[in-house]
């Protein structure tokens, strides 16, 4: 596959490594690759590159990228005659960094690990259905404005126990097979809505592929996991939203604007369910939305993704993936023409 000790190429800004490149995980990439950081920040996209980029990348054999990164098109790839392998680190969902076509024509392994927040946000998902399913929101309202008695009214539309629940997922990507874990424990029967898996991933997991009218009309539980792209953007609208039964909890903790807003506080209004929502559309949330003062609705601040930990996971991932890469196995997190339409909306 490669030499013994393959060149490894770090391109990024300062902010990028300081959040993200754990000493730990570097000390991880040394026992198996030598490496470098070039510190960039490329904001112009026209501006020519200077020729101490490609005096680095020219024997590189991985090329990890982030922001301050420039386009990484035919022209560096056919400079980097050694390159085998260009990885994603964090926040570039619509692959804006790697000009994907050329790195497959040049059978580069093209890998992004960005979805490493997924796994924090999958277990907020998980909370907020919990939260929902007692209408836990209704009950702490009260509570702050020193009414300390349990409210018994809001519970009058709020599900209960997740035990035994359907639940269904708009999307399983990473977030969503993530929670898949998270649900088994709660013996919960699972559907899920995603026309971009492979058919034999439901056997496999575990779980029921379905339409999104099935999800919406059929589930006690609904969780919103679809990413934004122009095909998604106001999927789930006013007609969509009046298919919920009453009693149902709706979790959003993917984006905003996957859902339309005004429809989703119209079919709140109506008092007979719950929602958990990390996003919401606009963000931050304006002062003056009627969403925030609705009893049936638990808030957070789309702050799902937060782990505590001092470095973001994604550059763990990515040690990961080039071990992996190094040692001749097949990679976890592919780009790959599926995931590029996916993630543009495109067909299937």
């Amino acid at each position: 596959m490669s030499s013994i000790h393959p060149k490894v190429l770090l391109v990024c800004n300062s902010n990028i490594y300081k959040n993200y490149i754990s000493p730990n995980q570097v000390k991880r990439l040394e026992k198996f690759a030598s490496w470098d950081w070039l510190s960039f920040d490329h904001t112009d996209i026209g501006a020519q590159l200077p020729k101490i980029f490609f005096e680095a990348i020219e024997d590189v054999e991985a090329l990890i990228i982030s922001h301050g990164s420039p386009l990484i098109g035919a022209e560096i790839m056919d400079s980097a005659n050694r390159l085998k392998f260009i990885g994603e680190l964090e926040d570039d969902r619509f692959n804006n960094r790697i000009d994907l076509r050329a790195a497959w024509e040049r059978n580069i392994r093209t890998v992004d690990t960005t979805n490493a927040s997924s796994y924090p946000v999958a277990e907020w998902a998980l909370a907020l259905i919990l939260i929902s399913l007692r209408n836990a929101g209704a009950q702490f309202r009260r509570i702050v404005n020193g009414n300390t008695k349990v409210y018994h009214q809001a519970l009058n539309y709020a599900g209960g126990v997740l035990n035994g629940k359907r639940v269904g997922l708009i999307g399983c990507g990473h977030m969503g097979r993530r929670l898949i874990q998270y649900l088994r424990p709660f013996e919960t029967e699972i559907w899920v809505h995603d026309p971009y898996l492979p058919s034999e991933m439901a056997e496999a997991i575990g779980f029921t592929q379905t339409t999104l009218d099935n999800i919406l009309s059929q589930c006690e539980v609904i969780v919103c996991l679809a990413p934004l792209t122009p095909k998604t953007k106001g999927m789930i609208g006013r007609e969509e939203l009046n298919k919920i039964p009453s009693g149902c909890v709706l979790v959003n903790v993917s984006r905003g604007a996957v859902i339309d807003s005004q429809a989703l506080i119209e079919r709140l209004k109506r008092g007979d369910i719950v929602a958990g929502l990390d996003v919401f559309d606009p963000e931050p949330i304006p002062s003056s939305s009627e969403i925030i003062h609705l009893e049936n609705v638990f808030l957070s601040p789309h702050f799902g993704y937060f782990t505590g930990n001092q470095f973001r996971e994604s550059f763990v991932l990515m040690v990961d993936e080039l071990e992996r890469f190094f040692d001749g196995h097949q990679t976890y997190f592919d780009l790959t023409p599926k995931s590029f339409a996916n993630r543009h909306g495109n067909e299937p």
